[in-house]
C-alpha cells in the first residue's frame, strides 16, 4: 500500500496527501465516460489511481476506457459488485466512489487529504451539483445536500470516499441491486460521521429531467423510505426501473 506524500501549504502547515484510488462502475456509458475519466488524468499525474469496472457493456464503454485508466476490469452487472471488485483489486490508502457520469472538483484529492487529516474521520463525500440549468434543480440539489449532511447518509452522486481497511472491516457494499449506497453509509456511521466537503461534484442531470424533478424526488424520497423499514432491495430495485 502507498504511504502517500506531504504536501506543504501555506502557514508551513505540511498535510501528508493518502494515495486514492479512484473506483468507476460502468455500463453502456460511452457517451459519458471518456470526458470523466479525461478529467482524472491531473489526478493521474499526481500518482493516483484510476479503476474502471465494467459490468458487461454492449458499448465501446471498455475501449474508450483503456487509454484513460491504471486498470480496466470486466465483471458482472450490478454496481455493488462492481466496486467491490475495484476496490479489491485497488493498491490506494483511500477508496474513492465515483459515478461515470460525474466530475469531480479541481483539487479533490487535496479537499480529500485535509478531510481525512482529522483521525477520527474515516469517511467522507462531495456536495453535488446536478448539470443542468433549469432551477429547480438548484433546489434538488440543495435539499440533497442538506439532507446528507443533517443525516450522516450519502449517496453514489456524492462521491463517496473512505478508508480502505475500514472499507474492508465492513465488508464493502452489500451485494443488492438498489441502496447499496445508503446501507454502506449506515455501516460506515457506526464508525465516524462523514465529512462533507462544500465543494460540488458535478452530475449529470438526465434522470431528473427525463423523468421530472418532483416526480423523481417523490419517488426516491418513497424507495428510500421503504428501504428504511426493512423492503426488499430487489423489489425496490423492480419499483426505481418501472419508472
Amino acid at each position: 500500500m502507498h504511504s502517500g506524500r506531504r504536501i506543504q501549504l501555506r502557514g508551513g502547515y505540511c498535510l501528508r496527501q493518502p494515495l486514492i484510488s479512484i473506483i468507476l462502475p460502468a455500463l453502456d456509458e460511452g457517451a459519458a465516460i471518456a470526458d470523466t475519466l479525461r478529467s482524472l488524468q491531473d489526478a493521474r499525474l499526481a500518482g493516483h489511481e484510476v479503476v474502471v469496472v465494467d459490468g458487461g457493456s454492449s458499448d465501446n464503454t471498455v475501449a474508450l476506457a483503456r487509454p484513460h485508466a491504471d486498470l480496466v476490469l470486466e465483471g458482472s452487472r450490478g454496481r455493488a459488485r462492481q466496486m467491490n471488485q475495484g476496490a479489491t483489486a485497488a493498491s490506494g490508502e483511500v477508496l474513492l466512489f465515483l459515478h461515470a457520469d460525474t466530475v469531480l472538483p479541481d483539487g479533490a484529492a487535496l479537499l480529500i487529504a485535509d478531510a481525512l487529516s482529522r483521525e477520527a474521520v474515516k469517511w467522507g463525500r462531495f456536495d453535488v451539483r446536478l448539470s443542468g440549468a433549469r432551477p429547480i434543480l438548484r433546489v434538488v440539489e440543495r435539499l440533497m445536500n442538506l439532507r446528507s449532511r443533517l443525516t450522516g447518509m450519502a449517496t453514489g452522486d456524492q462521491a463517496i470516499f473512505v478508508r480502505a481497511m475500514l472499507f474492508e472491516r465492513v465488508g464493502g457494499f452489500p451485494d443488492q441491486p438498489i441502496m447499496e449506497d445508503l446501507a454502506l453509509s449506515r455501516a460506515l456511521l457506526a464508525h465516524s460521521r462523514p465529512a462533507c466537503i462544500r465543494k460540488p461534484v458535478i452530475t449529470s442531470s438526465r434522470r431528473w429531467e427525463e423523468n421530472g424533478a418532483i416526480a423523481t424526488i417523490i419517488l426516491m424520497w418513497r424507495l428510500r423510505a421503504a428501504y428504511y423499514f426493512g423492503a426488499d432491495p430487489e423489489r425496490l430495485a423492480i419499483r426505481y426501473s418501472a419508472r
